[in-house]
């Protein structure tokens, strides 16, 4: 039988409560996860079905109260009021149910049918705790159901109690606040008199007014009799405050303690002898301040390993079908814009999106272990010791940490600070963590300008510099644009328990997608305009032939092969003659055979060593078996190469050239004189503007404006070209490193900045103040080098 009718089920609860757990074992894979219209809370949804009904389930976001000190809070309460679901599941954590119950005495007040339901109830036997179900069903007039979420025991139960409660009328229930129930009758009445379109329950107004509730303010004064209400609520505050000497919020909350106090006299038996916990015993090593420093860098090595070491092969298939696509593409379609757009812009675009996809994916997964087990409450405890000297909040750490490897997954693993300040102070300096997109450019500077002894020296500056900046700039956004005392460190450390490995793989999942469709759709579009700034306009007045000059090298070589080869295999065209074409295609394939052998080799390992002499070998009993034809094709190689390496230079010249009257190349010309005071010239320029895109891009855009074809961080030819260029020196090479360390994250951070913080304003703000400190601190570098000497 089909269901008639679709159960809408708000869950709500503290975190660490284990209320996304229960969340996907209702739900499984039928959820989704998007933002609340106009802030940055996440919102997530799923259905269930259980005896032919269907449930609407909505994951509110973790609060330990319904106050307005935080948008999670905030969002919970209006969903609860204005979208009125069915029922209220107050997820609680039965191991902890002083705190959370503390939220269960806010949620009733909203006059919501609400079912209680006792998560970890597991953990709380073990603590020596009983609960007495019906006892506290008395209390709050709502029926409780019991549940193991980590096992998957009592979901069914969940559902059953939801469907009974759904579209009950609720049952009156209040708290007795003493003697502030005058001034709330006060208020209740004047409310109901004037209160006309306020969805929210009148004696809940009431206490908010008392509380000086900002978001309520700001909608009673909508009212026509807004501001006497107001003017009313503020004076009995008062009278209050004088009377009781304590500001009306703290007596409220106050009361709301002793209420839950009493239940749980009521409601819970304790067993002294087992106060002593297995978590408590794990915590007297992790959390130790000798051990737990030491612990918690290794634990977050090997997250780190995970994410950017077993990334790697996943990555490396990834682009290389990103690279055979491209390639099939080009084949298939004929020369022009159009292929061009696919293969370059589109495909290029999608792929360098695609590639972030496995670090997206591990990064998840061992969150949500850290998370599901317990002990990311622990590491930000154990951090938070060390980052509040600047400003800084504990779980800042871990994304500052994954920044080394990539900007993007830092910025996403910000989700795990709760408050709003920390988080963003957090995904602004995550930037200066230098990414492993950078490398290839420090490597081909380093290569190319200092020696070998002082390679590493030069590189470890780079990265200490990095940190450095970033605690300074946090610093100063404390200090500044985030003025305040450091956040509090207030968390209740959650039991260890092994989470669910469903729960696991779809926080992992959901995230993989959501990056894919918000950010990928980003830079796809990025992609194709960085793709026609670099290629537009297309009409170019080069100063050669080029077309011409490619055309007399190809019939050169054609003319030499044709008087020196053809004649000594007398034959009129050399591909007559079938052995020296076999001959040909053999030495070819040793050839390519080697290269793919030693491609990712290098040239002074015994390796390559040993497959550079089995090369050799090949070649020699090849030219035993027909010196003469050996000798013919030697020569006939030597002339195509020739011909080739002529084609290939005429080619990359006049690439060049095209970049340089592009829009991009006027671009990089036009922002010279503001970067010539660093050192750097319009070709820097160009690197620099294109490598906005993706840091390693600044590689290969040297390597076309060089005429050195595609380069990378081993290209010797680049590293010449370098060299030999009068602009370039040590110092203007470690002055364009700190530049690319410090300057705008790519474009996929930015698009990942802005889903992260709901807003371009921190995107464009992020782009603008990094290049501004890496303007000053390159300054500084190429300025004190220069007068010192180097």
């Amino acid at each position: 039988m089909k269901a008639t009718h679709r159960w809408t089920v708000a869950l709500a609860g503290n975190p660490n409560s284990g209320k996304s757990t229960v969340f996907n074992n209702l739900t499984g894979s039928s959820q989704h996860v998007g933002n609340y219209p106009g802030v940055t809370v996440e919102k997530r949804e799923g259905f269930a079905g259980s005896d032919n009904k269907e449930f609407r389930i909505v994951d509110l976001p973790g609060t330990y109260s319904l106050t307005a000190y935080s948008e999670d809070e905030v969002v919970a309460r209006r969903f609860i009021v204005e979208e009125k679901p069915d029922v209220v599941a107050n997820i609680i954590d039965a191991s902890n149910l002083e705190r959370n119950l503390y939220l269960t005495a806010q949620l009733l007040e909203l006059e919501q049918p609400t079912v209680l339901v006792l998560n970890m109830i597991d953990v709380a036997s073990g603590r020596g705790y009983s609960i007495n179900n019906k006892a506290l069903e008395e209390v709050f007039a709502s029926p409780v159901v019991r549940t193991v979420g980590s096992r998957n025991q009592g979901t069914k139960e969940i559902l059953a109690a939801c469907a009974a409660s759904a579209g009950q009328q609720h049952q009156s229930w209040r708290i007795d606040y003493g003697n502030l129930e005058s001034a709330i009758e006060q208020l209740s009445h004047e409310l109901t008199a004037n209160g006309e379109g306020l969805r929210f329950p009148v004696r809940w107004l009431a206490i908010k007014l008392l509380e000086n509730d900002e978001e309520i303010l700001r909608l009673i004064r909508d009212l026509s009799a807004g501001q006497t209400i107001i003017h009313r609520a503020a004076k009995l505050r008062q009278e209050l405050q004088t009377k009781n000497d304590e500001d009306p919020e703290l007596t409220i909350a106050d009361r709301r303690y002793q209420f839950v106090g009493k239940v749980l006299s009521r409601i819970l038996t304790v067993q002294s002898d087992k106060n002593q916990t297995t978590s408590d015993k794990i915590d007297k090593v992790l959390t130790n301040r000798i051990f737990g420093l030491p612990i918690f860098f290794a634990l977050m090595w090997l997250l780190f390993n995970l994410v950017f070491t077993l990334a790697e092969a996943p990555q490396s298939w990834l682009e290389d079908g990103a690279a055979a696509l491209g390639t099939w593409v080009g084949a298939h379609m004929a020369e022009g814009d159009l292929r061009s757009l696919l293969v370059d812009g589109i495909i290029g675009g999608v792929g360098g999106v695609i590639v972030f996809l496995p670090q997206i994916l591990l990064l998840f997964f061992g969150i949500a272990l850290l998370e599901g087990s317990g002990y990311m409450a622990r590491a930000a405890f154990i951090m938070d010791r060390v980052l509040r000297s600047v400003g800084l909040h504990g779980k800042s750490f871990i994304p500052m940490l994954l920044g080394f490897g990539c900007t993007v997954p830092a910025v996403m693993a910000t989700r795990t600070l709760e408050n709003p300040r920390d988080r963003l102070v957090t995904i602004l300096v995550s930037p200066f963590m230098s990414c492993s997109a950078r490398l290839p450019v420090y490597t081909v500077l380093i290569s190319a300008f200092f020696s070998k002894e002082s390679a590493g020296s030069v590189l470890f500056s780079i990265y200490v510099l990095g940190i450095v900046i970033a605690v300074l700039m946090a610093r100063i956004f404390r200090s500044f644009l985030f003025k305040g005392a450091v956040e509090p460190f207030v968390m209740e450390l959650p039991p260890y328990h092994l989470p669910t490995l469903r729960s696991v793989l779809i926080q992992m999942w959901e995230r993989g997608v959501l990056y894919l469709r918000k950010a990928g759709t980003i830079i796809l579009a990025v992609s194709v305009l960085i793709w026609f700034l670099t290629n537009y306009p297309s009409e170019v007045q080069y100063s050669k032939d080029y077309d011409t000059l490619i055309t007399q090298s190809q019939t050169l070589f054609e003319e030499q092969a044709a008087k020196e080869i053809a004649p000594a295999l007398q034959v009129e065209n050399i591909e007559q003659h079938q052995d020296f074409m076999a001959l040909l295609e053999k030495a070819q394939a040793i050839d390519e055979d080697f290269e793919k052998q030693t491609a990712e080799l290098e040239s002074d390992s015994p390796e390559f060593a040993a497959i550079e002499l089995a090369k050799e070998e090949q070649f020699a009993a090849l030219k035993a078996e027909n010196e003469k034809l050996f000798s013919l094709a030697e020569r006939y190689q030597e002339l195509k190469a020739t011909a080739e390496d002529e084609v290939a230079a005429l080619e990359q010249e006049q690439a060049a050239e095209k970049l340089v009257a592009s829009y991009a190349g006027r671009i990089g010309q036009a922002i010279e004189p503001l970067v010539k005071p660093l050192g750097f010239d319009w070709k820097i320029s160009i690197g620099l503007f294109a490598g906005v895109a993706a840091k390693e891009v600044l590689v290969s855009t040297l390597g076309t404006i060089y005429s050195v074809g595609e380069a990378d961080e081993t290209s010797v030819a680049l590293q010449e070209a370098l060299v030999a260029d009068p602009v370039f020196s040590p110092l203007v090479a470690y002055t364009l490193m700190v530049f690319v360390l410090l300057y705008s994250p790519c474009f996929a951070a930015l698009a990942v900045i802005r889903r992260e913080t709901n807003s371009w304003k921190w995107s464009l703000f992020t782009m603008v103040y990094t290049i501004v400190v890496a303007w000053v601190v390159s300054f500084l570098v190429y300025t004190i080098g220069g007068l010192l000497g180097f």
